[in-house]
């Protein structure tokens, strides 16, 4: 059973870099076509996908966010890594990971995900 299970430091101040972390555990992130995402969910909105870092590495984000979105991960500790720069509190939201496998329409495996509070 695949768990994905997101962390970070809750409270952010604004014109800061907001950095969430995913650990998963029950398999790799770097099996084959699997695309690995953040997905966020601002209070009474809906859900908004940020980008994906794919099983070769490769990473593709939401136009929306592009210029303050970095996605990483470091595979000898199966994590995925989102930084946000420059965060107002428009960015406050439920932070969410989720996978996806290539050939599959819907994401499978989700992190119950994070609150991130923007605000001075």
């Amino acid at each position: 059973q695949v768990q994905l299970q997101e962390s970070g430091p809750g409270l952010v101040k604004p014109s800061q870099t907001l950095s969430l972390t995913c650990t998963v555990s029950g398999g790799s992130i770097i099996g084959d076509y699997l695309y690995w995402s953040w997905i966020r969910q601002p209070p009474g909105k809906g859900l908004e996908w940020i980008g994906y870092i794919g099983s070769n590495g490769k990473t593709y984000n939401n136009p929306s966010l592009k210029s303050r979105t970095s996605m990483s991960r470091d595979t000898s500790k199966n994590q995925l890594t989102l930084q946000l720069s420059s965060v107002t509190p428009e960015d406050t939201a439920v932070y969410y990971c989720a996978r996806k496998i290539e050939y599959r329409p819907e994401f499978d495996y989700w992190g119950q995900g994070t609150q991130v509070t923007v605000s001075s």
